[in-house]
């Protein structure tokens, strides 16, 4: 054996890691499968492959999309550049574009000779070639209206030229391309709608079901919370993500925007929820109680709501609480900073991509992370070439993401939802605190320590709140929607018997799943029976809810009640006569004490419009602001229904608001005296608030 063969030999039984002049040969998978994602994105750049290197004109892309169809309108190759054209050429060249390309190659009868389209000669068609063609388009038409609906929907633009497009088929084409334009050919099959709502097996009528958040299980409650962020996930579309990315906002996209202020509003209410005990001991059952449900949305793999959590956990408002904390439990703790550290942003979120690449069956991304991507994505290359080509490759990329978040939309989710909990929760999430309410009542809780204070510079948070800009502030009816279904599930669950009424000790621990006592919202005083009828629910939730989800006092009706010396007709049912007609003796009605809005009683709570106080700009400030003092009327101010000046709600600043729970100012005590309210420096020690607990 010469030298040569020796050496050949030893390099074909040492196959060693390193190659010639030194270098490491890259390391080889041996007895392994490609993943699905992998098996993809190869067929996808193998197709790409033939658009010359992935990059092509306009012209050339909308050409091979038109002969990817038959005669028949069966597609004659993959139809991976075809979806990815119609799904992606709006994030480089509008859709009304696009359209009006395709009307006008489609080619008229009497251009048989021959056409030219934008500088670009094309042979004589005639005959059945020309045929093809045009049915070819018809066919591609066709195809983007059953599989993209919506892009041709929600654009006006897009639709005309749809239309002039088919009137020109019917008008030059023959019976084949005229019957694509049929209207029952042309299917817009809608997107997933919201998972169905089931209620638990064995709900039935006079069953009762618990509404309180300290008897609700971390499962029961992380379940639910998927259901909503699932519901809200779903109704996401591309056209959304594309213009996140082209503008860099969520603003304007109601579907995004929705689901970012879904996630803010649950951190939020975690740390409210913490917040309003006032003990350190029930505040630690509440943190052990999340930490629990955290952990359930990990084994749900519902990571946008783990994240809301964890930093509602996290948050320096609840981590500076030294007291709450030394109650919990080492499992607790322990848990917790595992959520931390699955979530934290270290390394571009390198513990939870990990994760979610790991995971199957149903999930829910963490959403800001994978907008992120996309972002990345979108500005890491130019839309075209230097020499005008579409940059595919850029297109491909973005098309891959976008179908991996479709794919999550058309799961369904592994847990049922009770629509009575899932009312609760809505009214709950509606609740909007600002950062100083937060860290005021954390304060007030645990007050700062001056020997205490860390000397260490500020360190980020490990869990970020993403887009914290985007805040839920419900209108009007959203909110009266939210309130009436959430008092029609409390009636039917804790009133079996159909009495009309709740008891005081059911009342009062529905309201404290609401952090009312902090906004000073504390129920009336009960006299006789003590219980509470619908509409006096409905209206303290009304009032309490629209408080403080910062739509201010303006927002809702300062009513009582007024005898009307002149026919007056009620403002909610005024197109009923016979009904509507407020006029008799005495104490017909009810009248607004700032906008002067005239209702029966039993329609004051169905007033659609808002409080329009005469001679006010602007929104009012936050409850609790100072308010001007109102002129208390004299005496002789005239006949009750004249009587249009009265006490304000809010006198004084720092004190509780007065009668936040009705809509209705009961009438003066008999021992006080209708006298100019007195500054605030001489206010009684009875009126002002009570310090927080």
């Amino acid at each position: 054996m010469n030298r040569k063969d020796c050496k050949r030999k030893s390099h074909q039984e040492c196959p060693g890691k390193t190659g010639g002049r030194g270098r490491p040969r890259p390391a080889r998978r041996h007895k392994t499968c490609p993943s699905p994602r992998e098996i993809s994105k190869v067929m996808a750049s193998m197709a790409l492959d033939m658009l010359k290197e992935g990059g092509c004109s306009e012209d050339e892309l909308l050409e091979k999309c038109i002969q990817s169809f038959d005669s028949a309108g069966n597609l004659r190759r993959g139809e991976h550049i075809l979806n990815m054209v119609l799904a992606m050429h709006s994030w480089v060249l509008p859709s009304a574009r696009l359209a009006a390309r395709l009307l006008t190659l489609y080619p008229p009868r009497a251009m048989s000779s021959g056409w030219r389209v934008e500088g670009r000669d094309y042979q004589e068609a005639t005959g059945n070639t020309q045929e093809l063609r045009r049915l070819q388009i018809c066919h591609l038409v066709r195809y983007w209206l059953i599989q993209h609906p919506e892009t041709v929907h929600q654009q006006p633009q897009v639709e005309e030229v749809i239309s002039r497009f088919w009137a020109t088929v019917e008008q030059e084409g023959n019976s084949a391309q005229r019957s694509l334009g049929d209207s029952s050919n042309r299917l817009s099959p809608g997107g997933p709608g919201p998972p169905p709502s089931v209620s638990s097996p064995g709900l039935g009528k006079k069953c009762k079901v618990s509404l309180l958040f300290d008897h609700l299980e971390a499962e029961e409650l992380a379940q639910h919370l998927t259901y909503l962020e699932f519901r809200s996930f779903q109704v996401i579309t591309p056209q959304d993500l594309r213009d996140y990315v082209l503008q860099g906002s969520v603003q304007g996209c109601s579907a995004l925007e929705g689901s970012v202020g879904l996630s803010n509003s649950v951190s939020r209410w975690v740390q409210v929820m913490v917040l309003s005990r006032p003990g350190p001991s029930q505040r630690a059952q509440v943190l052990d109680k999340f930490i629990h449900v955290a952990q359930r949305l990990r084994q749900l793999q519902n990571f946008n709501t783990l994240m809301a959590v964890t930093g509602g956990l996290c948050h320096s408002a609840i981590s500076r609480l030294k007291d709450s904390h030394a109650h919990l439990s080492p499992d607790s703790t322990k848990a917790l900073l595992e959520l931390t550290e699955l979530l934290a942003a270290h390394n571009n979120y390198s513990c939870y991509r990990r994760t979610w690449a790991g995971c199957t069956g149903f999930r829910l991304p963490v959403l800001g992370v994978h907008l992120k991507d996309l972002v990345s994505l979108y500005e890491a290359h130019p839309d075209r070439f230097p020499d005008g080509r579409l940059h595919l490759s850029k297109l491909n990329s973005l098309y891959l993401r976008l179908q991996e978040l479709a794919a999550l939309q058309k799961q369904q989710p592994p847990c049922t939802a009770n629509e009575d909990l899932l009312h609760l929760l809505t009214l709950s999430l509606d609740l909007f605190y600002t950062e100083d309410e937060i860290y005021e009542l954390s304060y007030a809780r645990e007050p700062r320590c001056p020997k205490s204070l860390p000397l260490s510079p500020f360190k980020a948070p490990l869990v970020v709140e993403w887009a914290p800009g985007v805040t839920p502030k419900p209108d009007r009816a959203t909110l009266g929607r939210h309130v009436e279904q959430l008092v029609e599930s409390v009636f039917k669950n804790y009133d079996p018997e159909g009495r009309g009424t709740i008891s005081l000790e059911d009342f009062e621990r529905l309201s404290g799943n609401f952090p009312f006592a902090c906004h000073g919202l504390h129920p009336p005083p009960r006299q006789e029976s003590g219980s509470f009828s619908r509409e006096e629910l409905t209206e303290y939730l009304l009032r309490a809810s629209a408080i403080c989800s910062k739509l201010g006092l303006a927002f809702l009706h300062t009513f009582h009640e007024v005898t009307f010396r002149k026919p007056t007709f009620c403002h909610s049912c005024s197109g009923f006569v016979s009904t509507g007609r407020l006029w008799g003796v005495t104490k017909q009605g009810y009248r607004c004490r700032d906008c002067g809005l005239c209702c029966h009683k039993h329609c004051r709570d169905r007033v659609k419009d808002e409080c329009k106080r005469p001679g006010t700009k602007g929104d009012m400030g936050p409850p609790g602001a100072p308010v001007p003092p109102t002129p208390t009327p004299h005496a002789s101010c005239g006949p009750e229904d004249s009587l249009s000046c009265t006490l304000p709600l809010e006198p004084e600043a720092g004190r509780h608001l007065c009668h936040a729970w009705t809509q209705t100012e009961p009438p003066l005590p008999s021992w006080e005296p209708e006298t100019v309210p007195l500054p605030m420096m001489a206010s009684p020690p009875s009126q002002s608030s009570e310090p927080n607990s």
